[in-house]
């Protein structure tokens, strides 16, 4: 209901700084003090700060989907990102700044009061931080449970309840008929899929955890027709790319033609396939067709031996995204990366359900578009072009 307040409490952590890290924020109903909402994620190699900013960011998002108009009172142990997202320090970090303007983007700045508060009474968030890192040293998602032994709110009047998860999909807002015309100017995604390596003719498994071919000399020739395209359209003004070799070279090429540099994210690596890599889904079948069928139905099922399922991707790709967005808004950057992230990102925009993605076909360098507003709406503009490849 309007007026609603909502208090987030969120933390992030590092062992190292730098080093592994992961992230827990919870969502308390301002008026009773319980515990309506959690997210937690390990993040890879990063600093305390970069934590406590992406656990500032999930805690904020789990509130809008709760109630986007409700006040939100944000209390976080770090004074760093207190201070600076309450605007009395400034952000010289420029690994601080994107995440900072994509914390500001979730809600508006009117509805969110930011309150430093001691460690020990932070606690849920922080147990939750170190949940995420403990789930990615051994390799795994983190995934929610009752908080058993959840502290109460300071101010709220009962104990803490049974987490509701936040969705891991935000809905996709309608546009009306006349258009997104008056949200200023879109950032558009011009989503490139890397071109051919010795794997994609023979149409077997390639993720993240196999042997992270290079090119072939087709592949190398299609990276430079992308190239030649993009070049032509004169539109892209930023490239990103999944760090694994066939989307470096592909990125690469198409960026020296541009005459523009690579940022690289590892949100957009493929999938690990785990035992599946390098295999073609005849050999997948005959070899482990139970896990290949429990994956086909259900998208939170992971290849044999990996710990990624299409769940785990669908998260770490949103982030990706929100991240783009964050850098390089009213922009147009070219995301090279590859089949799976592709088709989740084109899903999500479309607003789709996860089997969708096995009705996409996606060709090696081939372009889709897709661009965001304002308001959180998304519009599919291009889908599978090869035309330049002709």
């Amino acid at each position: 209901m309007a007026g609603r307040r909502l208090i987030v409490e969120a933390d992030g952590g590092s062992r190292g700084n730098p080093g592994p890290a992961g992230y827990g924020a919870v969502v308390r109903d301002g008026d009773t003090g319980q515990i309506i909402a959690q997210a937690a994620e390990f993040i890879g190699h990063a600093t305390n700060n970069v934590a406590e900013y992406k656990g500032l960011i999930a805690g904020l998002k789990a509130a809008r989907e709760i109630d986007p108009d409700a006040s939100v009172d944000v209390r976080m142990d770090s004074k760093l990102v207190v201070e600076q997202m309450s605007g009395r320090w400034k952000i010289k970090h420029p690994d601080m700044q994107p995440l900072a303007a994509e914390a500001r983007t979730v809600l508006p700045r009117g509805q969110v009061e930011y309150t430093w508060i001691p460690r020990e009474r932070n606690k849920d968030a922080d147990r939750l931080a170190n949940e995420a890192m403990d789930a990615g040293k051994a390799g795994r998602a983190w995934e929610p449970r009752p908080l058993a032994g959840a502290t109460a709110a300071p101010r709220g009047a009962g104990s803490a309840a049974q987490p509701v998860e936040p969705p891991l999909e935000k809905a996709v807002p309608k546009a009306g008929w006349a258009g997104p015309a008056d949200l200023g100017t879109p950032t558009t995604f011009v989503l490139l899929r890397h071109g051919e390596t010795p794997l994609t003719p023979e149409k077997r498994f390639s993720g993240s955890g196999g042997s992270d071919p290079a090119l072939s000399e087709k592949g190398r020739w299609q990276a430079e027709r992308a190239a030649a395209a993009l070049a032509a359209a004169g539109s892209v003004q930023a490239v990103v790319s999944s760090p694994m070799r066939r989307t470096r070279e592909t990125a690469e090429t198409v960026a020296a033609r541009l005459g523009l540099e690579v940022r690289y994210e590892d949100g957009l690596r493929e999938v690990d396939f785990g035992a599946w890599e390098g295999l073609t889904f005849a050999e997948v079948q005959e070899r482990h067709p139970d896990d290949l069928n429990a994956w086909l139905a259900s998208p939170k099922a992971k290849p044999t031996g990996s710990s990624e399922s299409f769940t785990t991707l669908t998260h770490r790709a949103g982030v990706a995204r929100d991240k783009i967005l964050a850098r390089y808004p009213g922009k147009t950057v070219l995301v090279v990366s590859h089949v799976s992230p592709i088709k989740t990102l084109v899903r999500l925009a479309l607003g789709a359900p996860p089997d969708s993605m096995y009705r996409m076909e996606l060709s090696a360098a081939s372009l889709c578009a897709v661009q965001y507003y304002a308001d959180g709406n998304a519009s599919v503009r291009l889908l599978n072009d090869t035309g330049h490849l002709r």
